[in-house]
């Protein structure tokens, strides 16, 4: 099943678009996991049991797997494989290179660690994210607007007086000839979801920087998905992760994910 078929299911049946990143450190996780012989294994085990029947899904980022050499890779094939089938994996690498790597780049997420999806970098142009666009049942989340303070720095330039992110989301719209791209839009910048909602067309929205970032989950919401009318996935990580440093984290991660579902049910749109 395509990653839009399996989240459109999902949104549909939970009424809910919260998505939980995986950001796994293990120097913020309780002392009784740091204890165990594969702590961030377990830590994301747990997280995922207490949680899965209540988001739409997964997205672990691949900095905190690959920090830690081949071994950390394995961890996140693993946590990948424990992840319910009908919840997608979003792979958090922000990948863009020439055509040749990123094929190696497309191989190694899509078929070795069997993601759903990708986050992708648009900096190179179309011919860099053409190896992933291929996968035709996968899909690929580009750039547009980033959660950070630094996303001014290029995203917002000036070009013939409008801001380079309004290209990138004009392009990736008409790049999605196989209906497999959205755009990566901060929940930092609430009116600029907006803005690039009226001018993507109802391309999915990945949106991060809810929760501990500070971002408007309402407003994400809201805008993001045009009131319903197109897809979207709001990320929390550490919010959701480090709900708690006890005995009782990945209760307190269920507790986290319900108060955001419960804002999500409030705003009456799904």
């Amino acid at each position: 099943m395509k990653f839009k078929e399996k989240l459109s299911e999902l949104v549909a049946e939970r009424k809910t678009v919260v998505c939980v990143g995986l950001d796994s450190d293990f120097d913020k996780m309780p002392e009784h996991i740091k204890k165990l012989d594969n702590p961030i294994l377990e830590f994301n085990k747990q997280i995922i049991e207490a949680t899965s029947d209540l988001v739409c899904s997964y997205k672990p980022n691949i900095a905190f797997y690959e920090r830690l050499g081949s071994v950390g890779w394995d961890i996140l094939k693993e946590t990948v494989s424990i992840i319910p089938k009908a919840v997608p994996v979003i792979i958090d690498a922000k990948r863009g290179d020439i055509g040749n790597t990123s094929a190696m780049y497309a191989k190694a997420i899509f078929e070795d660690l069997g993601g759903d999806a990708v986050t992708l970098s648009p900096y190179l142009g179309e011919d860099s994210l053409s190896p992933f666009i291929e996968y035709k049942d996968k899909f690929s989340f580009i750039l547009c607007v980033t959660s950070n303070a630094g996303a001014q720095d290029f995203q917002f330039l000036e070009v013939g007086e409008r801001p380079l992110y309004q290209f990138v989301a004009e392009s990736v719209l008409k790049w999605n000839q196989k209906d497999n791209l959205g755009l990566v839009v901060g929940a930092s910048y609430p009116q600029k979801i907006k803005e690039v909602r009226s001018i993507s067309g109802n391309l999915p929205f990945l949106i991060p920087g809810v929760g501990a970032q500070g971002g408007d989950l309402e407003a994400a919401v809201r805008f993001g998905s045009d009131d319903g009318n197109s897809l979207v996935l709001v990320n929390s990580s550490r919010g959701v992760l480090y709900a708690s440093n006890g005995l009782d984290f990945a209760e307190k991660a269920r507790e986290e994910v319900q108060k955001l579902n419960q804002i999500i049910a409030d705003l009456g749109i799904y």
